[in-house]
């Protein structure tokens, strides 16, 4: 027995590395873990998209985001409240048209009193702290879908609907919104938004532009919420290829020349190295919109008992913020907040 047990020691001693440096002494517990911690989310990193309804009192859950309404004003002033308790200082607002009131032109999106104009409004006076933002495209308007004009040939019209753009802007800028974010990937909107509203005296209207917005598969939870899915054909002529990288490094210093406050990447996984690239040749903030399709598939894996949504969300909402974002948009804010405060 003492033979084996001499053995056992010396198997031991030469199984011991001599290595001065061990990365696993930075892991032993959670207290020096949390020590070195490199990134850290908080909730002023996190922006809410909110989906506003026509009426009073509605809260429509939306089939394919469970968990996520389209809310009336009502419920969405209730909804910010929670929020503001919650640590969160930005909201960013998306309206849903009725079909009645979308045509090719999506006219309703030039109404001064339109739902998204009423709920600026609102919202800054219950709320004058919250920062408020307001999409810019016109497919939750138009009875076809897509961000942009259509002449007779089906074909997306650039200038005329950069037009369009910056008077929705102005729009959004008279209703008291604080940052205006074009998401409709038409050349020189950027510029023409600036002009608009410098003109007009918004100087202080912040412009978040999506600089690469991608012609992706993960957005189709977010056109249910918005009943606007392309009626005809798809938007790769005006959203960019998933393949590409130098386009999105070639918008983002165009965004940066023509005016842009903050440069915004979406979706937001897959395209990491698209964040991580465009904050190393900027000065700008950079932001990522963590889509519906990331948090539908979430939501799915979690109910189907695959994964831990929680610690799936608070996982890729850091590694959103380690690849380089300085904001989320997110509808997994909630779910998050309690893990990161």
């Amino acid at each position: 027995m003492t033979q084996l047990l001499s053995k056992s020691a010396s198997t031991q001693a030469l199984n011991k590395l001599d290595m001065p440096s061990r990365p696993r002494r930075l892991r032993r517990s959670d207290a020096i873990r949390g020590l070195v911690q490199e990134t850290r989310l908080h909730p002023r990193d996190l922006i809410v998209p909110l989906f506003i309804a026509p009426g009073d009192r509605r809260t429509d859950e939306i089939t394919s985001m469970p968990g996520i309404f389209r809310l009336s004003l009502d419920h969405t002033l209730r909804e910010i409240e929670a929020l503001c308790t919650l640590g969160i200082r930005a909201v960013d607002l998306f309206a849903y048209v009725a079909q009645e009131m979308k045509d090719s032109r999506g006219s309703e999106a030039l109404r001064p009193d339109n739902l998204l104009a009423e709920s600026i409004r609102t919202i800054k006076k219950e709320f004058p702290e919250i920062l408020v933002m307001a999409d810019i495209a016109l497919d939750p308007y138009t009875d076809h879908g897509h961000d942009g004009i259509v002449n007779a040939s089906g074909d997306i019209v650039n200038d005329e609907t950069v037009e369009v753009l910056s008077e929705m802007s102005l729009l959004a800028a008279r209703a008291g919104v604080d940052v205006v974010a074009p998401s409709d990937m038409m050349d020189g909107r950027v510029a023409s938004i600036r002009s608009a509203l410098d003109q007009e005296g918004f100087e202080q209207v912040s412009i978040l532009s999506y600089t690469a917005k991608y012609a992706s598969s993960f957005y189709g939870p977010f056109r249910d919420a918005l009943d606007s899915k392309p009626r005809f054909g798809n938007k790769k002529t005006y959203q960019m290829n998933p393949a590409n990288v130098r386009e999105a490094l070639r918008e983002a210093e165009l965004d940066e020349a023509e005016g842009a406050d903050m440069l915004l990447v979406k979706p937001a996984l897959p395209y990491l190295d698209v964040i991580a690239k465009i904050k190393e040749r900027t000065h700008l903030p950079v932001g990522a919109y963590h889509v519906s399709g990331e948090y539908a598939m979430v939501i799915a894996g979690e109910r189907a008992g695959w994964i831990k949504g929680d610690d799936v969300f608070l996982e890729s909402l850091t590694s959103i913020k380690r690849a380089g974002a300085d904001f989320i948009l997110t509808y997994a804010a909630k779910r998050v907040l309690p893990l990161i405060q």
